[in-house]
């Protein structure tokens, strides 16, 4: 089959072979390319949706992206099944084998010390939303027998302000406290950016985005951890994702190639 190689993922030979029926990105199936002590997970895809510039109009279209991160992802969730994938950026294409093979010989070094790092290693995420604050009923209007007089007005207010403080530094207090015991038990964790409420949908404010480097091994434990402290604040919601290839730690090595 001809077109350009689509990289997923570079990770050690492993013996395993993937799930049956898998599909990847444009619908070609993933298959492994070999190089020294490393191997490339690749497809191959068309050039009129791959080459450079196709593929940048592409990634403004929200419903191709969609599909196309969706079967990205589908790959390396089931190579994170059998080995440690170092996934490569959304994208990553190549004109052909050669050219893949070339980018494994100059980054080879790289690669072998950053799978060597997160062998047998996979990435949860935690995110911690506050409630309370943006669900609590409003305090009730009271029809006043008299006008309210600007003295009053203010006074409310204050004490409205000051009540919504209160409950952000409880947050705050909470996903700190909860982020400080999670580094603690994992061998690494990253702090991303808040999510914003309106491209994500998730109700509250998002306290908490963070990542967690764990042992393969060690994941119930941490999954188990990370329950015990979903009912220990009123308001606050705790979500668990993973396990997922350690996207947060792969570090440069996963930069993009373009064709």
């Amino acid at each position: 089959m001809t077109g350009l190689r689509y990289v997923y993922a570079v990770c050690r030979p492993f013996g395993t072979p993937l799930q049956a029926q898998l599909a990847g990105v444009a619908g070609d199936p993933p298959r492994l390319l070999h190089h020294h002590g490393l191997v490339a997970v690749v497809s191959h895809v068309p050039e009129r949706d791959f080459a450079e510039e196709p593929l940048r109009k592409h990634l403004e279209d929200l419903d191709w992206l969609t599909t196309t991160v969706r079967a990205h992802q589908s790959v390396i969730d089931a190579l994170t099944v059998v080995t440690t994938p170092l996934p490569l950026r959304l994208g990553t294409v190549f004109r052909d084998d050669s050219g893949v093979r070339v980018m494994l010989e100059e980054r080879e070094d790289g690669f072998l010390r950053t799978l060597d790092r997160l062998k047998d290693r996979v990435e949860w995420g935690v995110k911690v939303y506050a409630e309370t604050a943006a669900t609590a009923p409003a305090e009730p209007e009271e029809t006043p027998a008299k006008p309210v007089s600007g003295r009053d007005y203010l006074r409310r207010r204050r004490s409205q302000v000051r009540s919504h403080e209160d409950l952000w530094q409880q947050a705050e207090a909470f996903a700190t406290g909860l982020h400080q015991t999670l580094s603690a038990y994992s061998e690494d964790a990253r702090l991303h950016a808040p999510q914003n409420p309106t491209l994500s949908g998730a109700s509250g404010r998002n306290v908490l985005n963070a990542a967690y480097l764990v042992p393969r091994g060690d994941s119930e434990e941490f999954v188990e951890m990370v329950d015990r402290t979903k009912d220990e604040v009123p308001g606050m919601r705790v979500e668990l994702t993973g396990p997922w290839a350690a996207y947060s730690f792969a570090g440069e090595e996963t930069g993009e190639e373009q064709a």
